[in-house]
């Protein structure tokens, strides 16, 4: 019996209706004159498009559709496929894990493609499809200017892409520099390396003579490189593009935001742009979402402090309110918490700004202020939606506070977070903001003070003893001999001596005194000092008991609790 015929790619399209057979002919003859590859002649005789053909391939061969304009490919990954190799198949390495190299490629079904890529990198090839477009798009961008931010800042060196005064600039031509492949390559590559030292903001901040670019680590500013000034327009309008924001609009501040894949790790980029006298700042807000959620005793918890608050989160009502400043990793403890106590059995549903997690098996609402839908208007209606755990992302009015007060005297347990520098200061910030004291005594069940502080490199960590200032301003005697650490620097850290951070924390549960002092509008003082009284650990306590275990320096702890 003879074998079955292995249909050709033109073949498939005809069987699957994408063509007719007599397009198919046609397109086969002019195949012959031109030379051209039988899926570019169907597109420039209109019988198909580029996205029902990558749909078709998708689909008929099981293959995963990338959108490469919403992925960021390390420059390490396409060193994998030489220049000549990558632009002769048309195809460009997206992904590795393991021996497996992924590649888009305009042509899956050729399977000498797939050999000699294989042969090259020693590598699994699986292919996956984009359009042509979007994949000659990439081959210019990565190929196009190799290397580090350095290497393309210094191929661009004397590259004019556009004038230092951008503000008579119009549409098109912002529009036309935001494409050049160098700036897209440039902004790439500053994304890509923000990911990788695990920046949590990028600033991009034009002065009078430069454009300075600053990564946020580890709650710390550092600046990174200062592309030249001649490409700020450029540089500003491509990440505008990205974010879907009007480039033509330089007056007024804009927000906006845009998701990318690194290297198989969804990120959300939040964006923000404000103009100043030099042109506008940007600042991109980076969000890991595929980021695992740390459970409860990842935070920092100290054995005590964790054994009050898991005990705290069952309870079946009151307020449980984290305070801290913006950056201090309130967010972070309200979803282990929520995630710590998540079950079946409970309805939880949360009303933030933003959603920055997506939590399983948890009813989350995104503020949206354009609708009415408000912290305090999202609160009525998920109370008439039986909850039995509530999370509020922000108490920021009188409004959002009764509401929050009410539910909690109605038999839920709630969630939220306040802006104060300590605990005892949440206490009489909700009495200014007109909560009747007696309602803050009966509700709230405990306040949580926050904040985050660096942990040494473990790669450069050694023994070192603090100076007698800074023992003696932390209330330790200055001839203190128990062991402390640094970190000496090292290319691991970026020469900072610190790599990561922890939590440290305070946390005031109301007894009977403080009960009687919140009523009789006491100050914060007061209702600090009886907390201490009755056992309260402090931030700085708590900061210096993790620099005694090695965790962190006394220098830090000093740093991120000044206040005190």
């Amino acid at each position: 019996m003879a074998g079955k015929h292995k249909l050709s790619f033109g073949e498939s399209l005809v069987q699957e209706g994408v063509i007719t057979p007599e397009q198919l002919l046609k397109a086969q003859s002019e195949d012959k004159k031109t030379g051209q590859r039988l899926r570019k002649v169907l597109v420039r005789l209109g019988f198909v498009t580029e996205e029902d053909l990558v749909d078709f391939l998708s689909s008929k061969l099981g293959l995963p559709r990338i959108e490469l304009d919403n992925y960021l490919i390390d420059p390490k990954l396409v060193e994998l496929v030489p220049e000549d190799l990558a632009r002769k198949h048309e195809a460009i390495p997206v992904l590795k894990i393991g021996n497996r190299l992924t590649c888009a490629i305009v042509d899956p079904w050729n399977v000498f493609a797939l050999d000699e890529l294989r042969a090259k990198t020693g590598l699994v090839i699986e292919p996956a499809v984009a359009t042509e477009a979007e994949i000659k798009k990439a081959l210019e961008e990565y190929y196009g200017a190799k290397g580090t931010i350095e290497d393309v800042l210094k191929s661009i060196k004397d590259e004019k892409i556009a004038v230092t005064e951008d503000k008579d600039l119009d549409i098109k031509r912002l529009d036309e520099i935001s494409k050049e492949p160098v700036v897209v390559k440039l902004v790439h590559l500053l994304l890509m390396e923000a990911v990788r030292r695990g920046a949590s903001d990028i600033h991009i901040e034009p002065e009078e003579q430069v454009l300075k670019t600053r990564f946020r680590i580890d709650g710390i500013l550092q600046e990174i490189v200062t592309p030249p000034k001649h490409l700020q327009a450029a540089i500003i309008s491509r990440i505008k593009v990205m974010a879907s924001l009007d480039i033509a609009e330089r007056r007024m501040p804009q927000d906006g935001r845009f998701n990318l894949n690194i290297e198989g790790r969804g990120i959300d980029v939040r964006v923000s742009c404000i103009p100043t006298i030099y042109g506008e700042n940007i600042v991109l807000r980076l969000l890991d979402v595929s980021q695992s959620l740390l459970s409860l005793n990842q935070l920092g918890f100290s054995k005590e402090h964790f054994e009050k608050y898991e005990k705290l989160i069952h309870r079946p009502h009151g307020i449980i309110l984290v305070t801290g400043p913006t950056g201090s990793g309130k967010t972070t403890t309200l979803y282990s918490s929520l995630a710590k106590i998540n079950t079946p059995e409970k309805n939880i549903i949360t009303i933030e700004d933003p959603v920055e997690y997506r939590l399983p098996g948890i009813r989350q609402i995104q503020v949206n202020t354009k609708v009415n839908l408000t912290f305090a208007n999202g609160l009525r209606s998920i109370l008439r939606q039986d909850p039995d755990v509530i999370m509020v992302g922000e108490i920021r009015d009188l409004e959002t506070a009764e509401i929050a007060i009410h539910a909690a005297l109605t038999g839920h347990l709630v969630f939220s977070t306040l802006h104060t520098n300590d605990a005892a200061g949440a206490v009489t910030r909700l009495v200014d903001m007109g909560v009747e004291p007696f309602l803050v005594s009966s509700s709230v069940a405990a306040f949580a003070a926050q904040r985050l502080i660096r942990t040494i490199c473990p790669k450069c960590k050694e023994k070192a003893r603090p100076s007698s200032e800074d023992l003696r301003e932390i209330g330790l005697p200055t001839s203190e001999t128990g062991d402390f650490y640094h970190g000496h620097g090292c290319s691991e850290c970026l020469n900072t001596g610190y790599r990561g951070r922890a939590a440290i924390f305070e946390l005031l549960v109301p007894d009977e005194k403080i009960r009687h002092l919140t009523v009789s509008k006491a100050s914060s003082e007061e209702i600090r000092k009886q907390a201490r009284l009755s056992g309260m650990v402090t931030l700085r306590e708590d900061g210096l008991k993790k620099a005694k275990q090695g965790i962190t320096t006394i220098e830090e702890v000093l740093r991120v609790t000044q206040e005190e």
